[in-house]
């Protein structure tokens, strides 16, 4: 589909329009109204099934539940070879004195949005991987067997990890239940590292390109430490109003074994290398 038919789909009186840059799965525009600007993103719906339907159902789940501000889905549809997304266009500000403590406030506040299973309503994507989200009782047997050894599997077939590798991985889902201390599913953001947010007009976070589902949520904490980019003062006020069981630091390298394989999965290189130091080292 031609980035006009969308246009006319959208059923909005678009003035003008420009690709963005930046993204390696979908292709992105600013979209110029008489009175509103849009940011749309379309791709390959034959190889991402029901990406952006998946995509509208997290963003819906944090606006609800979540005050950081989270982009306003307009519209999303898909045809036999495209699918598209359209939000609102959030403009870009100076971050406020309180910047951090606001968004530290804001995600330990969503974090206590509970549920009595870990996992989701249904699969969803993290990148441009499935993410598998089976509804199941315990934070042990959901990672391993929703997280950790699916990817392994995936790095087995194509030469990546070898048998002990596997073998490994296996060892460290049977530890799972000794290496997080028990907590409620949380309801996580799911990939939120320094990309997934920007600082908004009004000087406060907001966050986007959701992985939601109901987890541990030091996997949160340990995705925005694997990349950096979040300051002291977040973490501060984070444990201001929902602190983290003791020793999390030391246990940031479990909740980041997975960000990990997805990237070994995704790009391979020292990301293989990363998440077998972490499987061996347990």
């Amino acid at each position: 589909m031609s980035i006009q038919h969308i246009l006319n789909d959208c059923g909005l009186n678009i003035t003008n329009y420009e690709p963005l840059h930046g993204g390696d799965i979908n292709r992105s525009y600013c979209l110029y109204g008489h009175t509103a600007k849009y940011f749309l993103k379309v791709n390959d719906a034959r190889k991402y099934p029901c990406m952006f339907a998946k995509e509208v159902n997290g963003l819906h789940a944090l606006h609800q539940n979540c005050t950081l501000t989270v982009p306003r889905v307009i519209k999303s549809a898909d045809t036999q070879q495209d699918q598209w997304l359209l939000l609102e266009w959030l403009e870009n500000g100076s971050p406020k004195t309180n910047f951090w403590q606001n968004f530290g406030t804001g995600l330990a506040m969503l974090h206590q949005k509970q549920q009595s299973f870990f996992g989701w309503h249904e699969d969803n994507f993290i990148g441009s991987l499935v993410q598998h989200n089976q509804q199941l009782p315990s934070w042990h047997l959901f990672y391993g067997e929703c997280r950790i050894m699916p990817l392994v599997r995936d790095l087995f077939n194509t030469g990546s990890f070898s048998k002990q590798d596997v073998t490994s991985a296996e060892l460290f889902c049977k530890r799972i239940e000794d290496l997080f201390p028990p907590e409620p599913p949380a309801l996580l953001h799911g990939d939120l590292w320094s990309g997934n947010f920007m600082i908004a007009s009004d000087g406060n976070a907001a966050i986007f390109d959701p992985a939601v589902y109901y987890g541990h949520r030091e996997m949160d904490i340990g995705m925005t430490k694997l990349f950096r980019g979040f300051d002291t003062q977040f973490y501060d006020a984070y444990n201001g109003i929902y602190p983290l069981e003791n020793g999390w630091q030391q246990r940031l390298q479990f909740a980041q074994l997975y960000p990990l394989l997805v990237h070994a999965v995704l790009f391979g290189g020292h990301y293989a290398g990363s998440a077998r130091d972490i499987i061996r080292g347990v």
